[in-house]
């Protein structure tokens, strides 16, 4: 593997581990120089970004370079600018295209080519807000406008939204397109008064035939930003453009926004996108395979969907397991998704709340109306062995503690039956929706108890 794919992996570990705004300020322009006698040169596009990733973000590096080439790397960081840089969106107040007279771009760079309809993965729990966005691109500007999209982290708000765009331009592709993050536009604001420049900021927003803003939130309690997106609102909506909108809430539950943009938000259609289910995220999974070029197997997607929840994490675990992959030389595999899932699980929810043992049995017990003396003993009722290897696959899994220890706590079994019994449950929750819904609900008990 070399130092641009290596790095590359390594990017994506870190968009799972810091925010959007983080990465895209700090992470995308940088890159591995080199790589050699256990040091890592990375450089970076300014001595700014230089200093802040060094100090604030030099052990999360060096831990995920480590577990990518299975080394112990120290860290050099040098100002070096990426020598062929992809085409990208620019400064905000970029100046004006070769082919665009008044300095706005007809097709946004910015757009993701890989954020498309066709790459997005469809179920009954967002089929409406694919529907009203594929309704937005065939007719923008009077279908629905504004279409405003909300839900949690990495449920696909972003993807739908550029989705969108992507189609109108592929359909004209002189439409004026420009996508904009939240926290971008009120940088964009205060830059353009600083720089007394507002003119230029104007004409570059409300000349557009479709905005779509991300992470609309950003601009909430912010007298100046709010007043300035209020005009560009009406602007592009008075040219008969279209707005886009996605956030992590509903409009009613964004504090500090401004009741007249709240009344222009709740005109258009709102629709949020839910957490996808089991059978949403091992679609996505494959669709990321694909994307990769990667033959994906159903069952080993359906073991990752079934123990990952956050499509991120699992974007990410998937990233993961292809470098393993890679770099031990052997195929993509169960057993091998299963090792990196003990030691990937281990590290989330459950034990980054420092849960203890004892609290899962007694947990698990209390769910299932049972002893805490029936789960360790040895009766093999099929109403206490299920939920003696839930508990198994809870304390392994979960808490990722060693086989031998996980047999001590249930009254001394032998590390063969804990294997047994982590397998079986891992294979049922592939399968079985109350498997899932089981495990989905003592986790939540658990991190009730840990507040």
């Amino acid at each position: 593997m070399n130092n641009d794919t290596l790095w590359k992996n390594i990017q994506e570990e870190l968009k799972i581990s810091v925010s959007k705004a983080i990465f895209q300020t700090l992470f995308q322009k940088t890159q591995l120089v080199s790589l050699e006698n256990n040091i890592a040169t990375i450089g970076c596009p300014s001595s700014y970004i230089q200093n802040l990733i060094e100090t604030r973000y030099y052990s999360l590096i060096k831990d995920v370079l480590d577990r990518q080439t299975k080394g112990n790397h120290s860290l050099v960081f040098t100002v070096k600018a990426i020598s062929s840089p992809k085409i990208d969106p620019g400064p905000l107040f970029s100046q004006p295209a070769p082919d665009s007279p008044q300095g706005i771009y007809t097709k946004d760079r910015s757009l993701r080519s890989d954020f498309t309809f066709e790459n997005f993965a469809v179920s009954s729990s967002n089929q409406l807000p694919f529907a009203a966005a594929t309704a937005v691109a065939k007719n923008p500007g009077s279908a629905y406008n504004p279409l405003f999209i909300w839900g949690g982290v990495g449920v696909g708000k972003t993807h739908l939204m550029q989705a969108v765009g992507n189609e109108i331009l592929k359909n004209k592709p002189k439409t004026n397109v420009l996508f904009c993050p939240g926290e971008e536009f009120t940088n964009g604001i205060i830059d353009a008064i600083r720089n007394k420049n507002t003119d230029l900021f104007k004409k570059k927003f409300r000349s557009v035939n479709v905005l779509l803003l991300d992470d609309v939130q950003f601009i909430a309690g912010k007298v100046t930003v709010q007043e300035e997106f209020f005009h560009t609102f009406n602007a592009i909506q008075r040219e008969g453009g279209q707005i886009v909108l996605t956030s992590d809430r509903p409009p009613e539950e964004i504090a500090k926004l401004e009741e007249r943009l709240k009344s222009r938000f709740e005109a258009g259609l709102i629709v949020d996108i839910p957490v996808p289910d089991f059978e949403l995220r091992t679609a996505i999974l494959l669709i990321k395979a694909r994307q990769r070029k990667i033959d994906l197997k159903m069952d080993l997607a359906q073991l990752i969907a079934a123990n990952i929840e956050s499509t991120r994490k699992m974007e990410g675990f998937l990233t993961r397991l292809i470098t393993e992959s890679e770099t031990k030389g052997i195929p993509l595999s169960a057993e091998l998704a299963s090792s990196l899932l003990g030691k990937t699980l281990a590290e989330k929810e459950l034990s980054q709340t420092k849960i203890k043992p004892k609290t899962v049995i007694e947990v698990v017990a209390d769910y299932y109306h049972l002893k805490i003396n029936q789960l360790k003993g040895s009766t093999r009722i099929k109403e206490i062995v299920l939920p003696r290897q839930i508990l198994m696959y809870l304390l392994r899994i979960e808490l990722g503690l060693p086989l031998m220890e996980v047999g001590e706590l249930l009254g001394g079994r032998d590390h063969t039956t804990i294997m047994h019994g982590v397998e079986k449950i891992t294979n049922l929750t592939k399968d079985s929706e109350d498997i899932r819904v089981d495990i989905s609900g003592i986790k939540q008990r658990i991190s009730q108890q840990s507040l």
